[in-house]
């Protein structure tokens, strides 16, 4: 049983922006970053309503900028994807979730200490540079779902 539908396309996508969002954090930050792509998916609530597919997520434009920097910003993004990556993208496509990122729908580099809040959502934990943020219970129950 796989978390979410995908097709090869979606591997290369969410391989390509686990890259470029997190390559310096090796396999495991690489990971936690397709986790929360997944989780957008999955969600269906908040900010992630009617996001229907992996490239959905990956475009998704809120306040007039895409959601994910590295579509606007970075070069790896535009980068085909390796094979390593292309692994990590099924792994995370079919079945991997680990904390801090496990129920996150949020995650960023701060810089600095993680604040205790994002958008008024808790923080769960940090991975490397990595501050993650799963919503307030009970406000987006499609977050928490396998």
């Amino acid at each position: 049983m796989t978390r979410v539908a995908y097709t090869e396309n979606d591997i290369g996508l969410v391989a390509r922006m686990m890259r470029a969002e997190a390559e310096g954090e090796g396999k495991l930050g690489m990971l936690m970053v397709g986790n929360v792509i997944v989780n957008r998916l999955k969600a269906d609530c908040l900010d992630f309503r009617d996001l229907r597919s992996i490239r959905d997520v990956i475009y998704q434009v809120q306040g007039g900028n895409y959601s994910f920097e590295a579509v606007q910003k970075g070069n790896l993004f535009y980068s085909p994807a390796r094979g390593v990556e292309k692994d990590l993208a099924k792994k995370v496509l079919k079945y991997w979730r680990q904390h801090p990122s496990q129920y996150a729908l949020w995650y960023f580099n701060p810089y600095a200490e993680c604040p205790p809040t994002w958008y008024n959502q808790p923080f769960t934990g940090k991975y490397k540079q990595h501050c993650y943020y799963e919503p307030i219970a009970n406000t987006c129950e499609g977050a928490y779902r396998y």
